[in-house]
């Protein structure tokens, strides 16, 4: 049986409301489509959480910088309806760029401390597009629980303190990244790599299990744990933007030794492409499958 598709927040909100009405908890995944079993994990996950599944599918414009890659990101929204109906997803908001941005749109929401470092330093402009986004969004969904995986750790961050700030009625949950069987982080960007790229781009689940693995044998000072996941990375990607230890509940810094947790974020480019991925040391399972 096809999903109902939702183009409009207005026509998703009535659906919302109607089950809620009904005594059904909504859950929310939103997601730019191109999906893949990261995204379907995070269904799952929402399918744990309530008894109404909404997905989003939007490549949202604000989030992309002037020389980034909108107009070339992955769609294929039937082939995305076809998996999602296959796992019982409830309603699809799917709407066009100018229904999120009407003419005369002026309003945009903006995080400052946590969203400036890292990704915020790269693509300026970026999080401002992510929290307006998300906000439309949630909006237009209404009370629920809201799903988000924790590859984009920063993002997840910077949702969690856009809702609380704004004392939006929304559950954020993170979801453990989701990886391929040899350790490559899920992304729909992993369809630009080539073989030879997707082979190189292995390094950074190696830098990333190197660091965890000294980190639970005691290592704790910043500068080292950086070094241990570095080295590989810089062996195999064409640039490296960032390698780096930060407080993982703010993204402050690390100046000297990690505490019991510590978020280990990574930003390169294999090819042309770009890659993000991290583990919270102390709290994560090593990114590489045993051996």
């Amino acid at each position: 049986m096809p999903i109902p598709v939702a183009s409009t927040p207005a026509e998703a909100r009535a659906h919302c409301d109607t089950a809620r009405a009904d005594g059904k908890r909504v859950a929310f995944v939103p997601t730019m489509g191109a999906l893949h079993a990261g995204h379907i994990a995070l269904v799952d996950d929402a399918k744990r959480r309530g008894g109404f599944v909404v997905v989003s599918i939007f490549v949202n414009t604000l989030q992309f910088g002037p020389n980034e890659d909108y107009a070339r990101y992955p769609r294929d929204l039937a082939g995305d309806l076809r998996k999602l109906a296959a796992v019982g997803v409830d309603l699809v908001l799917s709407p066009e760029p100018a229904v999120m941005y009407a003419d005369g749109d002026q309003t945009r929401v903006r995080v400052t401390r946590i969203a400036e470092p890292l990704e915020g330093a790269s693509r300026p402009g970026h999080f401002e597009g992510v929290a307006t986004v998300v906000a439309k969004l949630l909006n237009a969904v209404g009370p629920c629980a809201a799903v988000f995986g924790r590859k984009d750790y920063q993002q997840l961050l910077v949702v969690r303190r856009m809702v609380r700030d704004l004392f939006l009625p929304i559950e954020v949950v993170g979801h453990p990244t989701v990886r391929e069987a040899d350790g490559l982080a899920m992304s729909s960007r992993n369809a630009y790599l080539s073989a030879e790229e997707r082979a190189r781009a292995l390094a950074i689940s190696r830098g990333l299990d190197a660091a965890s693995r000294a980190f639970m044998r005691g290592e704790r000072a910043a500068r080292t744990l950086e070094r241990f996941a570095r080295g590989p990375i810089e062996e195999a990607a064409s640039s490296v933007e960032y390698v780096e230890l930060r407080d993982p509940d703010d993204l402050g810094e690390i100046p000297g030794d990690a505490g019991a947790r510590a978020a280990l974020v990574v930003a390169c480019r294999v090819g042309k492409t770009r890659l993000i991925d991290n583990i919270v040391l102390g709290e994560d399972p090593h990114p590489l499958p045993p051996a």
